[in-house]
């Protein structure tokens, strides 16, 4: 017997409905938790991450207080007259990230980079030179140690032409560089053989090239061994005496090849050959040594006869290998002969710069690129003093070296080492640092800034900054001792008439040692009475 079948289940359209939306309402419910699972997560990764390191609203940990609002700064544009009291600005904007690493911001604490080379390959500054002021002690080399441990890596040969201290020997024979030791009684220089480097000119096969590079080079000997017959003289040379000279190398070594001596030169002149009495306009041999009788007279005191001994008067005892750092000890020559030391420096500076030119023209003869040198010219007073001629040397050095793929820092204490005999050497060394393209000025008393004011547009600010890092040393009352100048390391760095950038020099514990120039008064205390 068959049973009766149940009736099925029926749902209306609104049951369906609703039962549709309860479904799509548990999917979202669980779409939704596994989300805020996803950001749970990730907001742990990150909490995590910020224990190791701030993020940019602070430490966001526990005892952090990180920042809960971060308010962005305004910026607002005003002429001068409006913004008087702000214009112009105590402290330079942020500088770029390129060159040697210098130390950090004295006010942002940020990095500070700048060097000569670096700035000038990159268009920051016009030509690669830089000039250093500050009073002693307060860190002028060890900022240009700095410079040159950075710069010979990236593969700059500095040139240090008249150690007179000496301060770099150290780090240039760390840098694997060549010292070369000239003072009385260590080693000879013979100032009219300018190098192997210039007796390779005569190879150059353009001869165009080669005559250029010739007649540079015979000119720089001329001009090297008047200066020194006028210093000794104390006066210029008359213009045959002048003539007398440029003759009598030109006979003795025409091609740069076979550079004689003082003594062949003396010997030469005083034979009396006829090219040399054309040029004196001789009628007899009594007018001729009336009108030779001064030049020989400096001639032959330059030679072993002389106050110098052998200095000038044997062949160089030891050139300037190509490729290397080079550093002139001249630390032997007396601070008192002002003349012997203007001379030394005169002869280190003329033979480094003619190797630097002869180098520019092998290279581009070779075909290969002409290296970058840094030269550096510390103690620029000595020289400055010494000579009318070497100030005018140093002046063509200046507006030539960008052409010569070589760049310069000079380094003296303030602007008054460069107050000479007369009104015009004056503004001649007064633009040395008129022409830099980076001036570092470190502690200046008001008094020693010479024309600094005007031709860098010093503020008021930065003029009391400058005093104010001339401070003495305070003195433990308790051990007796001085510890270092509240301004010692600090630079103000300026570039024209733009603010300037006042930064501190940061030594490594690897430079302190090489840096140091009062290596000859470390002493026990002790032993101290």
């Amino acid at each position: 017997m068959n049973q009766p079948q149940q009736p099925g289940l029926t749902l209306t359209k609104k049951d369906v409905s609703r039962l549709e939306k309860a479904a799509r309402k548990s999917q979202r419910r669980r779409r939704t938790t596994s989300q805020e699972g996803g950001i749970l997560a990730r907001l742990a990764e990150q909490r995590q991450h910020n224990r190791s390191r701030p993020g940019p609203r602070g430490w966001n940990r526990q005892a952090g207080g990180p920042a809960g609002w971060l308010e962005a700064p305004f910026e607002v544009q005003g002429t001068t007259n409006q913004i008087c009291g702000l214009y112009p600005f105590s402290a330079g904007a942020g500088m770029p990230v390129i060159g040697t690493p210098l130390g950090h911001h004295l006010r942002r604490r940020s990095l500070v980079c700048a060097d000569p080379i670096s700035w000038f390959l990159s268009g920051i500054i016009s030509n690669p030179s830089a000039f250093i002021l500050g009073q002693p002690g307060l860190g002028k080399t060890a900022l240009v140690h700095r410079m040159l441990a950075v710069l010979a890596d990236w593969g700059v040969i500095p040139l240090i032409l008249a150690d007179s201290k000496p301060d770099y020997v150290w780090a240039v024979e760390r840098l694997g560089g060549q010292r070369i030791t000239f003072s009385p009684g260590q080693g000879h220089i013979n100032p009219l053989d300018l190098g192997p480097m210039v007796r390779r000119l005569s190879e150059i096969s353009d001869p165009e090239a080669r005559h250029q590079a010739m007649e540079e080079m015979r000119a720089r000997r001329r001009a090297l061994i008047i200066g020194l017959t006028g210093m000794l003289l104390g006066r210029e040379l008359r213009p045959h005496e002048s003539s007398l000279l440029a003759t009598a190398l030109t006979e003795l070594d025409p091609d740069l090849g076979d550079p004689p001596l003082l003594g062949d030169l003396v010997t030469y002149i005083q034979s009396r050959p006829q090219a040399l009495k054309t040029v004196t306009q001789d009628h007899g041999d009594s007018e001729y040594d009336q009108r030779t009788r001064d030049l020989l007279d400096a001639l032959i005191s330059l030679g072993p006869a002389g106050v110098y001994g052998d200095m000038f008067s044997k062949p160089t005892s030891q050139h300037m290998e190509p490729g290397k750092p080079v550093v002139f000890d001249i630390s032997g020559v007396s601070e008192s002969d002002h003349l012997l030391m203007a001379a030394v420096q005169s002869l280190c500076w003329n033979l480094g710069s003619a190797t630097v030119s002869a180098e520019a023209y092998l290279a581009q003869d070779e075909g290969r690129p002409r290296r970058t040198y840094l030269l550096v010219m510390d103690e620029l007073w000595k020289i400055l003093r010494a000579s009318a001629d070497m100030v005018y040397f140093i002046d063509s050095l200046t507006r030539l070296n960008r052409s010569r793929g070589m760049a310069q820092v000079m380094i003296t204490h303030t602007m008054n080492d460069l107050k000479l005999e007369t009104p015009q050497l004056t503004a001649t060394a007064w633009g040395f640092v008129e022409r830099s393209a980076m001036v570092f000025l470190g502690g200046l008393s008001s008094s020693e800034m010479g024309n600094l004011r005007e031709v860098f547009d010093l503020s008021q600010a930065e003029v009391s900054l400058l005093g104010d890092w001339t401070a003495d040393a305070p003195v433990d009352p308790w051990t007796g001792q001085a510890g270092l100048r509240p301004g010692a390391g600090n630079f103000l760095l300026k570039t024209g008439k733009a603010a300037g950038v006042p930064l501190h020099v940061q030594l490594t514990d690897v430079e302190l040692e090489t840096t140091n120039t009062n290596r000859d008064w470390q002493m026990r205390t002790g032993n101290v009475q």
